[in-house]
């Protein structure tokens, strides 16, 4: 284990240590093995290995450098996935575009890394054609079709991926040899702490550092196991927790296209399941759906992810008989990770990095400092902010738009000149570099397992012509993971509220998880002396309060008002908020390893 944990924290930045490289070497070992499942679709590790090369040389053959930007916007299928470890092959950087975007915002995270090569899934070429014409240079632009069940025809003006592969050799690409590991491979999206998305670094020594940490150091699983990843690859906790978990067995990894309640344990058994991959919401629908012959009836022997809340803990070990959760802790931006090797209950474990959990002002948004400025490290059984040292061992990879770094970067945190990353995470420090995840703070708060950003709700409801001012913000359900969005708003003076108006341009610009599943009415909103609405208040009340409120209840599309009868039932669990369909589109953001 030490040797490992040596591994994971000690890659040297110019290292010719590469994801390409792993992949090579499973090919030339383990051969024959199993690689990878997708609904009816196998590769060894042999195979996928070559079908990966295709895509390598492919993109080889397009001209794409190291270091240039490819933009995906596919759903979670295999197509995907060779992509991303093309381009890990030949030193260019994928742009994982999330399919739930569509509108401005997939405008601006198709806009925040530049690339002229765009390779669009089958199923999501009419929201892409919505906002082709509008990114910048569109006139050098290359169009890649990338079919699916092939429904459709490919479209004009796109290539068709499939056919140009055929005659596309399957060498290991020399480029791969030559790539180091402090280099980029990928963009990850995430609303950070405000805003729209912002497109994360994921470096292969990021990668590199969980294929140790993960694969070797904590799950440790063998050749035969099967581990089961339904969660989506445009996040981290597939892309570099999953994945590399898989690969360090090495084993055999089932990918699922979307995570469903109803075909869970039917994969685990189809499949042969021994180990799977989880947030939060993921194991509330487990624990929510029907009882089966199922639950216990499998050979699952480990699970790992983060979000398994501590009042569902306990109960979900007992029904579905799993014995070790390896629940962890991080930040797609961050720089620090926790996991709890030792397989305490509710718990993210601990960290061999060097973190503080600080005093932090929850109701004034900022750290509390001592008389001489600095900051003040919390005692044991307390609740604060996380941080992490910024080193060379301990690398803030950031983000694309520098601009954004420094809302991240606490400098002079204990002495004059040291740089700490601020997690934006309250952590409580339950002794023994062991710490339990408390809640987020800021304008961000997490909901069917995505990060909701309270600026793009705002800017969305602001638009409506009927609304002088909103605010938005996460309020606590009982019963129900993370915070649903919650928004109050002041009317314009003169102008009609209609609440079905308002609701259909909700569902047609945010995305499901974005739409609030609160509406208050208000006749004033209270500002800071710097101009900054008071959201405090307006969290701590909820939809607890005498206004007007309507809620948008679990399978409706409309929303209704709130009485004392609703209000009595959500405020006793009755209600379980999940998506409308028994299929459940999960996905990760901020909470994946650092």
């Amino acid at each position: 284990m030490l040797k490992n944990i040596k591994l994971a924290k000690d890659i040297a930045p110019d290292s010719y240590q590469s994801i390409g490289k792993i992949i090579e070497h499973n090919a030339q070992h383990y051969g024959t093995t199993t690689a990878l499942k997708f609904e009816d679709e196998s590769y060894t590790y042999s195979e996928f290995n070559q079908t990966v090369n295709k895509y390598a040389n492919y993109l080889l053959q397009k001209g794409i450098k190291n270091g240039e930007t490819v933009i995906a916007y596919i759903e979670n299928r295999p197509e995907l996935l060779f992509l991303i470890t093309a381009c890990a092959k030949i030193g260019a950087v994928i742009s994982l575009i999330n399919p739930n975007q569509k509108g401005k915002v997939l405008t601006h995270s198709m806009e925040l890394a530049k690339s002229n090569h765009f390779f669009i899934g089958e199923e999501l070429v009419s929201f892409f054609e919505e906002v082709k014409h509008s990114l910048s240079g569109s006139l050098s632009h290359k169009y890649y079709w990338v079919s699916d069940q092939q429904k459709t025809d490919c479209p004009q003006n796109y290539t068709t991926l499939k056919t140009d592969l055929e005659h596309i050799t399957t060498e290991n690409p020399i480029t791969t040899q030559n790539i180091k590991s402090h280099q980029v491979y990928a963009y990850v999206f995430t609303s950070g702490t405000t805003g729209l998305p912002k497109a994360s670094r994921q470096t292969h020594r990021k990668w590199l550092s969980t294929y140790y940490w993960f694969g070797k150091v904590n799950m440790n699983l063998g050749s035969k196991d099967v581990m089961y990843v339904p969660l989506p690859f445009y996040h981290t906790n597939a892309l570099i927790v999953g994945w590399p978990t898989a690969l360090a067995a090495p084993c055999t990894m089932v990918m699922r296209r979307k995570f469903s309640v109803t075909h869970f344990w039917e994969d685990v058994k189809k499949y042969h399941v021994t180990a799977f991959i989880y947030i939060g919401e993921l194991c509330r629908y487990l624990l929510n759906a029907p009882e089966t012959s199922l639950d216990k009836n499998h050979s699952i022997k480990k699970i790992m992810g983060n979000g398994l809340r501590p009042d569902i803990w306990h109960q979900f070990k007992e029904r579905f008989n799993i014995k070790n959760i390896f629940e962890f802790y991080g930040a797609a931006d961050g720089n620090v990770g926790f996991t709890n090797t030792f397989n305490f209950d509710c718990t993210i474990g601990w960290s061999p990095q060097n973190f503080k959990i600080i005093k932090y002002d929850v109701e004034n948004d900022m750290p509390i400092k001592d008389a001489n400025g600095f900051l003040i490290p919390v005692k044991k059984g307390e609740t604060g902010l996380l941080i992490s040292e910024i080193s060379d061992k301990s690398v803030f990879d950031g983000y694309v738009n520098n601009k954004k770094n420094e809302d991240k970067i606490l400098r002079h945190v204990f002495k004059t000149g040291d740089i700490w990353f601020n997690s934006g995470d309250l952590l409580q420090d339950i002794g023994y570099r062991h710490a339990r995840f408390i809640d987020r703070i800021g304008d961000t708060f997490r909901w069917k397992g995505e990060n909701v950003a309270t600026a793009e709700v705002e800017s969305i409801v602001g638009n409506l012509k009927c609304v002088e001012i909103c605010a938005a913000y996460g309020v606590q359900i009982p019963n129900n993971d993370g915070r649903a969005g919650m928004v109050t708003l002041v009317r314009r003076t003169g102008a009609h509220f209609d609440i079905d108006t308002t609701a259909a341009h909700l569902f047609k610009t945010l995305p499901k998880y974005a739409v609030p599943i609160f509406i208050r009415i208000k006749d004033a909103i209270d500002f800071t002396h710097t101009h900054k609405i008071k959201k405090f208040e307006l969290k701590k009340e909820g939809f607890n309060c005498d206004d007007t409120i309507y809620v948008l209840l679990p399978k409706n599309s409309t929303y209704v008002q709130m009485d004392k009868k609703l209000l009595k039932e959500i405020n006793t669990g009755t209600f379980i908020f999940r998506w409308k369909t028994v299929v459940i589109w999960v996905s990760i953001n901020a909470l994946s390893w650092g």
